[in-house]
C-alpha cells in the first residue's frame, strides 16, 4: 500500500517498513482490522471506552494524575495504564481513545518498549484513535479558527507517532452540549468519514426513534458541493453510558456477571436474557442490523480488569445463546467498524440540514446558559487566539530570528496547547469549577509569555530595531503604567490580516500635548480626552492614567507600521468638554447618525446617510431573574442551564445620564444605567457602524436573586419570527422564534427555548433593511419578540443546575467582590443586499485585530547588515476582501502551512460571492514558494488521498445553493469558492 508521511517526517513508502514501525503491520488498520459479523443476525458492536475530560471538576493535571480524589475519583494515567496490557493479552479485545492532550502527557512518560508496543497496538486496530483533537471541543462558544487548530494540534501527534494507523476516521463528540452545522461541516472537509454524538433535545430524540431517523446524512454545508460537507451522523442510544444494569467500571454499582452455577447467585440467564431483549429494544430505532452500545464513561477503565472480564463474560454467553435460536451476535468493536457495517448495508439515509441547538434534557431544562456563562474569559479565550495566529505568522515571517533572539527563546507551541485545551467542552464553554476556569486562563497567560517573545524577537529582526517592548494588554481600561509618563515612546502595530487597515488606537497617558508622527514621518492628528469615570471604577488600583491618547493608524496587509509619539509641554488649561443638556442629543459622522431621546438618554433611532435608511431603536439593557425552581420543576438557572422565572426581564434602568464627547476623530454619548451598568455609544471618523462599549458588573446578588443581562434592541422591523445567527463565526444559519425545522416543538421554556449561541453575529432584516449586531465574544441570543433582538452578556447566579458542577456560576472578579466583564457589540444599519459585505469584513478585523506594541524610546540598530525599516508587508499585494488567510504557520524545519478562506456565502453579495483566482507563487513578498502539496483541511491527508465512505440519500426537496464554480488552472493557481477553505503544505526560500 502506497501511504504518505505526512507532519514532521519525509515522504516515503510504508509499505516498506517493518510491522510495528512507526503505526504499520502486516495485519492492517481502520476498516482492514474490523471484526467478523454474522450476517442476517443483530449484530451488537460493544465499544469500550473513556471519556476523559480535559478539565471539568479538577485541572487537566489533576485529571492526569489522579489528585484531589475528594472531588472526583478519576486518573487518567491509570486508564491507559490499565488498558493496554488488556489489549495485548487478547487481540479480539478493542479500545478508542479521544483526548490526544492527555494521551501525548501519558506517551511523554512511557518506555521504550511500551512505545513499541502501542504502537503494535495502533497498527492491528486493537487501539483506536477517534476524533483526535487536542480535545472534544465544545460547539456553541468556539470559533471555526480555533477548532480547525486544535483538531490540526491533535493530528500532528498522531500523525508523527502512529502514522496513517493514527487517522480517525470517525469523529466523536459524545459530551457536549448541543451540535454545530459548522462543525460537521469541518469534520466533513477533514476527511472523516461519519460522525457519533451522544446528545440531543429529548423531543428531538424521542421523535427520531419513532421515526427511526437516529441515523442520517447531515447537509453540513448550504455553499459547499454535494458531498463535500455531507457527513454521515448518528446518536449513540445512551448517550455515551453503558445500558442500564451493564456498568461494570470501578465507578459503577452494577452486579458483576457470577458465572458459577453452584453459586446462590448465579445470574448470568438473567444478564444474558436482559441483554438480549435491550439490543432487541435498541434495534427498534435503528434501521441496519447493527446496533452499538457504549461501554464505558467518565474516567471509565482505571481498572480495565474489570470491564473486560466482564465483557468477556458477556460474549460469550450471550453469543452461546445463538444455539437456542437467539439471533444476537455481540463483538467487541469500534466506531469506525460500526460505522464501516452500516455503509456496507447500502440502505438510503435522510437528509438533515439545520442544526442540533439549542439542546434540553427536559421540559424546563435548556442548555443555552452556557451560551454566555464566563464572559470574561471567552473574551480571554478569543483574543488569545488573535495573539496565537499572529504569533503563528511571525514565525514563518522571521525564521529562526523569531525562536532565538535579543529578547531570549520564543515559543508558539505553549499557546497553541493552551487554546487546545481552552476549546474543550467544559473550558471555553464556561461550565468548569472557578478553580480549573482560572488554571485554563493561567495556561493561556503563560502562552501569551512565551509568544511575545517570540513576537518581540520577530519585530527586531524584520524591522532592523531593538526595542524596549512593552505589551500592555488591559488597554481597554485604560492601564498601561510603563508608558503613561514616558516623553517618547514608539508604537507598533502588527495586522494579521491580509488587507490593509485603519484602525483607532487609544494608549492611556498623563500629558495633554503629544506629537505623533507616522511610519514615513508625516504628522498624524491626534487627540486627548480624559479617561472616563466608568474606566476609572472598573480599573482600580491598576492605572493612573488621566488621559487617553487617540489617533487613527494605517497598517499594511500581513505586516506592521511603527508610530513614533513625542510628548510636548502641557496646555495650562484642560478640562473635561462640558455635558450637553440642551436640544437634540446626536452623534453623527460621514455614514451614520444616532440619536437619542432627550427624555430617557437612550438610543432613539439610527441613521444610514449614504443609503438614506432610518430605522427607530431603542438600546437598554435588562435582566432576566434567574429561576430557582418553581411549582412546574425544581431547575434553577446555573452555568449550563437558562430559566428566567418570567418571560419580561427586568429593565436596567428607564431614564439614563448621559454626557457626550465631540472630537475630530470620534463623538461619543456616555450612558449611566446604574451603579454596575455603563455604556458608550461611539461613532468614529469615516467608520460605518455603531461600536457600543458596554460595562456589567459586579452584578448585585445581596438582595439574593441570581442575575441574566441582557443587551436587547427594539425596532419597528417586520420580522415574522424570523432571526439569524452564523454557526462557529461561518455560515448562517435563520431561526425561527418556537420552531425546530425537523419535529413538532412543544415550547416550554419560551425564552430560553429560543436562545441560540451566538459566536459572532446576530441580525433579523424587514424588507430592504437589516440590523446587524456583531459582537467581540461568544454569547447567547435570541428574537423574543418581533423586531427585537437581545444578546446575554453576563449573568450571575446563587445555585447550581445539578448537571455535576457542583457549585453557583458566581465569578469573584479581580477584588472578589465579583466580576466586572466590558466588551462590545458593534451595530450595522444596511440595505439586505449590502449588508454582508460589511458584517463579514468587520467580523473577520474584530477576530483578528491589529496588536498593539509599545516601545520606550525610539529603539537602538538591531543589527549593522540591517536597515531600519518603519513599515513592512509581506505580501506582494493584498488579498481580495472575499478571501482571508486563515492559517500561515510554521509545520517542520523544511514546510509551512497556508490555508486560504474564501469568507463569503453563496448570494450573499453581488460583489463578493465569487470565485476567486489566487497564484499562491506570487503571493508573499517576505518569501518565496518553491514547492506546493494540497493537503485536507486537518493537515493530516494529501487531499488527492482522501477518499471517503459514500452514502446514498433520499431525493430532496430543496437543494443546496447553485453557483457558477471555477476549477484551477495550474498547481499554483488556485480558485476558492464561496465558503471554500483550502489547505496547503508548501515549502519557501526567505528573500
Amino acid at each position: 500500500m502506497l501511504c504518505v508521511r505526512l507532519l514532521l517526517l519525509p515522504l516515503c513508502l510504508l509499505s516498506t517498513l517493518p510491522p510495528g514501525v512507526n503505526g504499520e503491520a502486516a495485519g492492517g488498520c481502520g476498516y482492514q482490522a474490523c471484526p467478523a459479523v454474522k450476517p442476517g443476525m443483530l449484530n451488537v458492536h460493544l465499544v469500550p471506552h473513556t471519556h476523559d475530560d480535559v478539565g471539568w471538576l479538577k485541572t487537566v493535571d489533576q485529571y492526569y494524575y489522579g489528585g484531589h480524589t475528594d472531588i472526583q475519583r478519576a486518573g487518567v494515567q491509570y486508564i491507559l495504564d490499565s488498558v493496554i496490557p488488556q489489549l495485548q493479552a487478547d487481540p479480539a479485545k478493542r479500545f478508542i481513545y479521544v483526548e490526544v492532550a492527555f494521551f501525548h502527557l501519558w506517551w511523554q512518560h512511557q518506555s521504550d518498549s511500551m512505545k513499541t508496543l502501542v504502537k503494535q497496538l495502533v497498527s492491528e486496530g486493537r487501539l483506536e484513535f477517534v476524533n483526535g483533537g487536542w480535545c472534544m471541543n465544545d460547539e456553541a462558544t468556539t470559533h471555526y479558527n480555533s477548532i480547525i487548530d486544535q483538531m490540526t494540534l491533535g493530528f500532528q501527534f498522531l500523525n508523527d507517532t502512529f502514522g496513517e494507523c493514527g487517522r480517525p476516521r470517525v469523529a466523536w463528540h459524545i459530551d457536549p452540549f448541543g451540535h454545530s452545522r459548522e462543525q460537521a461541516s469541518l469534520f466533513a472537509q477533514m476527511g472523516f468519514d461519519g460522525f457519533f454524538f451522544g446528545r440531543l433535545d429529548y423531543q428531538d430524540k424521542q421523535n427520531r426513534e419513532n421515526l427511526k431517523e437516529m441515523e442520517q446524512v447531515w447537509r453540513a454545508s448550504a455553499n459547499l458541493p454535494k458531498p463535500n460537507g455531507d457527513l454521515f451522523t448518528g446518536v449513540l442510544p445512551n448517550g455515551y453510558n453503558p445500558p442500564s444494569k451493564l456498568c461494570w467500571d470501578v465507578l459503577c454499582s452494577d452486579e458483576p456477571i457470577k458465572d458459577d452455577k453452584d453459586m446462590d447467585e448465579y445470574n448470568v440467564d438473567e444478564i444474558v436474557s436482559y441483554f438480549i431483549q435491550t439490543a432487541h429494544q435498541q434495534a427498534k430505532h435503528y434501521r441496519a442490523n447493527h446496533i452499538i452500545m457504549t461501554m464505558g464513561s467518565d474516567f471509565h477503565f482505571q481498572n480495565a480488569d474489570m470491564w473486560y472480564t466482564n465483557l468477556d463474560k458477556l460474549i460469550k454467553y450471550v453469543n452461546a445463546a445463538q444455539n437456542n435460536g437467539s439471533d444476537v451476535n455481540v463483538l467487541y468493536s469500534t466506531p469506525s467498524c460500526y460505522l464501516y457495517e452500516l455503509n456496507k448495508a447500502n440502505l438510503t439515509w435522510s437528509v438533515k440540514a439545520d442544526d442540533f441547538f439549542p439542546y434540553a434534557d427536559g421540559a424546563h431544562q435548556f442548555w443555552t446558559g452556557y451560551f454566555t456563562s464566563r464572559p470574561a474569559f471567552k473574551r480571554y479565550e478569543r483574543l488569545s487566539n488573535n495573539l496565537l495566529q499572529i504569533c503563528n505568522q511571525l514565525e514563518v515571517l522571521a525564521a529562526s530570528r523569531s525562536h532565538n533572539g535579543p529578547y531570549g527563546i520564543g515559543d508558539s507551541s505553549v499557546l497553541r496547547k493552551a487554546m487546545g485545551v481552552a476549546q474543550h467542552h467544559d473550558a471555553v464553554s464556561g461550565t468548569e469549577k472557578q478553580h480549573v476556569a482560572d488554571d485554563y486562563a493561567k495556561k493561556l497567560a503563560k502562552g501569551w509569555d512565551r509568544c511575545e517573545v517570540l513576537v518581540s524577537n520577530a519585530l527586531a529582526g524584520l524591522s532592523g530595531l531593538k526595542q524596549n517592548f512593552i505589551f500592555c494588554n488591559k488597554l481597554n481600561i485604560s492601564v498601561c503604567p510603563r508608558i503613561e509618563e514616558l516623553g517618547q515612546f514608539t508604537v507598533t502595530l502588527y495586522n494579521p490580516l491580509a488587507r490593509a487597515v485603519n484602525v483607532f488606537v487609544r494608549i492611556p497617558v498623563n500629558g495633554t500635548r503629544y506629537t505623533l508622527t507616522d511610519p514615513k514621518g508625516s504628522s498624524v492628528l491626534n487627540q486627548i480626552v480624559p479617561v472616563s469615570d466608568f474606566t476609572k471604577a472598573v480599573r482600580k488600583d491598576r492605572g493612573y492614567a488621566v488621559n487617553e491618547l487617540v489617533f487613527q493608524a494605517t497598517v499594511p496587509a500581513l505586516g506592521f507600521s511603527i508610530y513614533s509619539v513625542s510628548r510636548k509641554s502641557d496646555s495650562a488649561v484642560f478640562r473635561r468638554p462640558p455635558p450637553r443638556r440642551k436640544g437634540a442629543l446626536k452623534i453623527e459622522n460621514e455614514y451614520i447618525r444616532v440619536l437619542f431621546d432627550t427624555n430617557t438618554g437612550l438610543i432613539s433611532k439610527i441613521d444610514n446617510l449614504h443609503k438614506n435608511l432610518s430605522l427607530p431603536v431603542t438600546q437598554s439593557f435588562y435582566w432576566y431573574s434567574a429561576s430557582t425552581g418553581n411549582s412546574e420543576s425544581g431547575q434553577p438557572s446555573g452555568a449550563y442551564i437558562f430559566r428566567p422565572k418570567g418571560e419580561a426581564p427586568f429593565p436596567m434602568s428607564k431614564k439614563v445620564q448621559t454626557y457626550t464627547v465631540q472630537t475630530d476623530l470620534f463623538q461619543e454619548v456616555y450612558q449611566n444605567f446604574s451603579s454596575w451598568c455603563s455604556q458608550t455609544v461611539r461613532l468614529y471618523k469615516n467608520q460605518k457602524f455603531v461600536e457600543l462599549e458596554w460595562t456589567v458588573g459586579p452584578i448585585p446578588v445581596g438582595d439574593n436573586i441570581g442575575k441574566e443581562v441582557i443587551s436587547r434592541f427594539d425596532t419597528p422591523l417586520k420580522t415574522d419570527g424570523i432571526f439569524y445567527t452564523d454557526s462557529n463565526g461561518r455560515e448562517i444559519l435563520a431561526r425561527r422564534r418556537d420552531y425546530r425545522p425537523t419535529w413538532n416543538l412543544s415550547q416550554t421554556e419560551p425564552v430560553a427555548g429560543n436562545y441560540y449561541p451566538v459566536n459572532s453575529r446576530i441580525y433579523m432584516k424587514d424588507g430592504k433593511i437589516q440590523l446587524t449586531v456583531l459582537t467581540d465574544r461568544s454569547q447567547g441570543g435570541s428574537s423574543i419578540k418581533d423586531g427585537s433582538l437581545e444578546l446575554m452578556v453576563h449573568r450571575r447566579l446563587l445555585y447550581d443546575d445539578n448537571r455535576g458542577v457542583g457549585e453557583p456560576l458566581s465569578e469573584p472578579g479581580y477584588d472578589g467582590n465579583g466580576l466586572i466583564v466590558r466588551g462590545k457589540h458593534f451595530i450595522f444599519l444596511e440595505t439586505v443586499d449590502d449588508s454582508a459585505e460589511l458584517h463579514r469584513l468587520q467580523a473577520q478585523a474584530e477576530y483578528m485585530a491589529p496588536w498593539t506594541i509599545m516601545a520606550e524610546g525610539a529603539g537602538t540598530p538591531y543589527s549593522s547588515h540591517v536597515n531600519h525599516v518603519s513599515e513592512f508587508s509581506a505580501l506582494k499585494k493584498e488579498l481580495p476582501h472575499n478571501l482571508h488567510l486563515l492559517t500561515l504557520a510554521q509545520w517542520d524545519p523544511n514546510s509551512f502551512l497556508i490555508r486560504l478562506e474564501h469568507q463569503f456565502e453563496l448570494g450573499e453579495s453581488s460583489v463578493y460571492s465569487k470565485p476567486v483566482t489566487v497564484d499562491l507563487t506570487n503571493l508573499f513578498s517576505a518569501f518565496e514558494i518553491t514547492a506546493v502539496e494540497e493537503m485536507s483541511l486537518g493537515f493530516n491527508q494529501r487531499k488527492e488521498d482522501v477518499s471517503r465512505l459514500t452514502w446514498k440519500t433520499v431525493q430532496e426537496l430543496h437543494s443546496v445553493k447553485t453557483a457558477s464554480r471555477r476549477n484551477d488552472t495550474s498547481k499554483h493557481m488556485v480558485v476558492l469558492n464561496p465558503m471554500e477553505i483550502r489547505t496547503f503544505r508548501v515549502h519557501i526560500r526567505h528573500q
